[in-house]
C-alpha cells in the first residue's frame, strides 16, 4: 500500500471529517421527529465511534468515510422498520437497541484492530465478484428482520415489545460482530466507489454545467411566456385550487418546472387550449435536452477515456462531411477531375 503524502493525507481527513459531521447532524435532526433522547444517541455514536475509527485507521478515511454513510442507513432503517413494527415499545427501550449493534461493531473492529487494519487502510475497491462474499453478512441481518415482520410482534404489550425489540438488536450485533471482517470489508469498498464516481463527476463538469443553464434557460423562457400569455389575455389561461388564477412570474417559474420535469401538475394547471400547446412543446424540448445532453457526456467521456483517439473521433462526429451526409463518398486524392 502506498502511503498518502502528508499534505494529501491532511486534505482527506479533513473533507472526510467534514463529510462525516455534517451527515450525522442531518441524520440526528431528522430522526428526532418524537423526542431528543436517540438523536442525541446517533450524535453520541457517530462522534465516539468514528473517532474511535479514526484513531484506530489514522489512514483508513474511506473505511470512516463509509462507516458514516453505514451508520445514516443504519439510523434510517430502526426508525422507520422499528416504529412500524414496535410501535408502543417504550422510548427507553429504542436508544438502548440501537445501541446494540454500533456498540458490538466497534468492539470487535478494536478487539481486531491489527486484523483490519490492512482492509481498512486499503486505497482500491475489490473486483465486483468478491463483493457478494463481502455482503453475504446481509442475509443474516435481513432474515432477523423478516422474521420479526412476519411474527405479530406489534400486537404484544408495550413491554414485550420493548424486550422483542432489543432481543432483535442484540441478534444483529451478534452477526455484525462475527463478520466484521466482511462488514468493514463493504463499508471500505462503498467509500471507494463513491469516491471514484466523485472523481468522474469532476471530469464531466463542463457538459454538466453546460445541460443546467441550457435547463433554466428553457425553465425560464416557457415561465416568461407563460406570464405574458396570461397577461395579454382576457381570461385566465390556468387554475388553481380555487378556480382561474392569474399567474405571477414565480407561479410562471414553478408551473415551467413542473411541466419540464414531467412530475405532474399539483396546485397550478393549464385551463386553456393555447396554455396546454405551449406546455406540450415545453415538454418535447425537455426530452430533446435530455437526449443531448446524455449525448454529450457520454461523448467527453469517450474523449477523455481514450485520448488523443476519442478527441479525433469526436471531432470527426461533430463535423459531418457535407459529402458523406449527401450519400456519396468524397472522390480519392489524386484521381480527380478532368
Amino acid at each position: 500500500m502506498n502511503p498518502l503524502p502528508p499534505r494529501r493525507l491532511l486534505h482527506a481527513w479533513a473533507r472526510s471529517v467534514v463529510f462525516t459531521v455534517a451527515l450525522s447532524l442531518l441524520v440526528a435532526l431528522g430522526v428526532g421527529d418524537e423526542g431528543l433522547a436517540l438523536p442525541a444517541v446517533v450524535l453520541g455514536v457517530a462522534g465516539l465511534g468514528l473517532g474511535l475509527l479514526y484513531r484506530l485507521f489514522p489512514r483508513g478515511l474511506h473505511f470512516a468515510f463509509g462507516t458514516a454513510t453505514g451508520l445514516a442507513l443504519y439510523a434510517t432503517l430502526f426508525v422507520v422498520l422499528g416504529r412500524a413494527q414496535f410501535p408502543q415499545a417504550a422510548e427507553w427501550s429504542r436508544p438502548i437497541a440501537f445501541l446494540l449493534p454500533v456498540l458490538a461493531f466497534l468492539g470487535t473492529v478494536f478487539w481486531r484492530r491489527h486484523e483490519l487494519a490492512e482492509i481498512a487502510e486499503k486505497q482500491e475497491a475489490e473486483s465486483l465478484d468478491l463483493l457478494p462474499y463481502a455482503a453475504r453478512w446481509l442475509a443474516g441481518v435481513s432474515a432477523v428482520g423478516i422474521i420479526c415482520f412476519a411474527l405479530p410482534v406489534n400486537r404484544l404489550a408495550p413491554e414485550w415489545q420493548a424486550l422483542t425489540l432489543m432481543a432483535a438488536m442484540a441478534v444483529i450485533g451478534g452477526v455484525v460482530a462475527y463478520s466484521v471482517r466482511d462488514v468493514v470489508r463493504l463499508l471500505v469498498d462503498v467509500a471507494l466507489i463513491m469516491e471514484e464516481l466523485g472523481s468522474r463527476a469532476r471530469h464531466l463538469a463542463v457538459p454538466i454545467v453546460a445541460f443546467l443553464l441550457m435547463y433554466a434557460l428553457l425553465v425560464i423562457g416557457f415561465g416568461a411566456a407563460y406570464r405574458i400569455a396570461d397577461g395579454l389575455s382576457h381570461q385566465a389561461l390556468f387554475h388553481g385550487p380555487e378556480g382561474p388564477i392569474r399567474l405571477s412570474y414565480s407561479d410562471a417559474l414553478h408551473f415551467s418546472i413542473a411541466t419540464l420535469s414531467t412530475v405532474g401538475y399539483g396546485d397550478i394547471r393549464p385551463a386553456d387550449d393555447g396554455a396546454r400547446v405551449l406546455a406540450s412543446l415545453e415538454v418535447l424540448a425537455g426530452q430533446l435536452l435530455l437526449l443531448f445532453g446524455f449525448a454529450e457526456i457520454m461523448r467527453s467521456r469517450r474523449v477523455r477515456t481514450e485520448g488523443p483517439a476519442g478527441r479525433a473521433r469526436a471531432a470527426a462526429d461533430a463535423h459531418v462531411d457535407p459529402g458523406g451526409a449527401a450519400g456519396h463518398s468524397p472522390p480519392p486524392r489524386g484521381h480527380g477531375g478532368h
